[in-house]
C-alpha cells in the first residue's frame, strides 16, 4: 500500500531510536556518580558516614572551610595544578609547535616518547619518578608534585597543539611576514590566535590531570597532602561533607568553564 513505509526506513528509525536511547543511558550512568556526589553535599548527616540519606541541609556549605587540613590540601591542589598547567601549556604548545611545522634530527624519537609517555601506566610513572629523586637526593614535596605533573601532563597538550597545527594554513604566516611582520609578531598576531583552541584544550586538559592525580603523587608528594590524597586518607574514618561540597564546586567550575569555551568558540565560527 502506498500509506506503507519502506522495511528499510522503519529499520532505520528503529536503530536511530535505539541509539539514542542507548547514548542516553550511557550520558545516565557516567553521571549518576556527579549526581550522588551533589546530592550528598546536601546531606545532614549525623555521623561520621555519609553514606545514608538522613535529610536536606546547606550546612556542609557554610561550613565548608572548617577543616583546616582539608582547606590546606586543597588549596595544596589547587595551586599544584595552576602551575604545572602553565609550565605545560608553554613548553607543550612550542613542542608542538615544533612537531607539527619543522623537521629536525630526532623528530621520529620525540613523537614515540610522546605517546609512550600517554599510555605509560601511572604505577610505572610514580614509581620511575620515586626512583629518580632519591637516587639523586631530591627532597620529595611540592616541587617534585609539579614536576611529576608536567611530565605526565605534558604528552596530552602536545598532541592536541600539534593537531591545531597541523590543520593551520601556512599561507596566513607567509603573508604576515610578506607584510613586514616579525617572526615573533607572526607567532603573537597570527599563529598564536589560530591554535589558540588547542593551546586552551590542552590547558583545559592538563589541569584536569593534575587536580585528580592520586597515583603518582603519592610516590612523590613527602610531607605535602593533596586533595585526594587527603580524601583517601579520611575514608579510614570517614569522608566528611564538605568533601562532596567541594567537589561539587570544582566540578560547578569545570562546567562553566566548558560552556564558555563552547559559546566563545561559536561566536568564533
Amino acid at each position: 500500500m502506498s500509506g506503507e513505509r519502506p522495511v528499510g526506513t522503519r529499520r532505520a528509525r528503529a536503530g536511530d531510536r535505539l541509539l539514542h536511547l542507548y547514548t542516553w543511558l550511557i550520558i545516565i550512568w557516567l553521571s549518576s556518580p556527579i549526581a550522588v556526589m551533589i546530592m550528598f553535599g546536601f546531606n545532614d548527616k549525623q555521623s561520621k558516614s555519609n553514606t545514608t540519606w538522613q535529610g536536606f541541609t546547606l550546612r556542609w556549605y557554610a561550613e565548608l572551610f572548617e577543616l583546616s587540613d582539608l582547606t590546606t590540601a586543597l588549596l595544596n591542589s589547587l595551586v599544584i595544578a595552576l602551575v604545572s598547567t602553565a609550565l605545560t601549556v608553554v613548553v607543550g604548545t612550542m613542542l608542538g609547535l615544533a612537531l607539527g611545522r619543522h623537521r629536525f634530527r630526532g623528530k621520529s624519537v620525540t613523537n614515540f616518547l610522546i605517546f609512550a609517555a600517554i599510555s605509560t601506566p601511572e604505577l610505572v610513572m610514580g614509581a620511575s619518578l620515586l626512583s629518580l629523586f632519591v637516587s639523586g637526593n631530591v627532597p620529595r614535596g611540592a616541587v617534585t608534585i609539579v614536576v611529576a605533573h608536567v611530565l605526565f601532563s605534558l604528552s596530552f597538550v602536545v598532541v592536541t597543539v600539534r593537531a591545531r597545527i597541523v590543520t593551520l594554513d601556512p599561507s596566513l604566516e607567509e603573508a604576515a611576514r610578506d607584510l613586514g611582520a616579525t617572526a615573533w609578531g607572526t607567532f603573537r598576531q597570527v599563529t598564536l590566535p589560530a591554535i589558540m583552541p588547542g593551546v586552551l584544550a590542552g590547558g583545559m586538559l592538563a589541569f584536569a590531570l593534575s587536580i585528580d592525580d592520586y597515583v603518582v603523587t603519592s610516590f612523590v608528594n613527602g610531607s605535602t597532602v593533596t586533595f585526594p590524597l587527603w580524601i583517601v586518607g579520611a575514608v579510614k574514618t570517614g569522608v566528611p561533607a564538605q568533601v562532596n561540597v567541594m567537589g561539587t564546586l570544582i566540578f560547578g567550575v569545570g562546567v562553566l568553564i566548558a560552556v564558555g569555551n563552547a559559546v566563545a568558540a561559536r561566536r568564533r565560527a
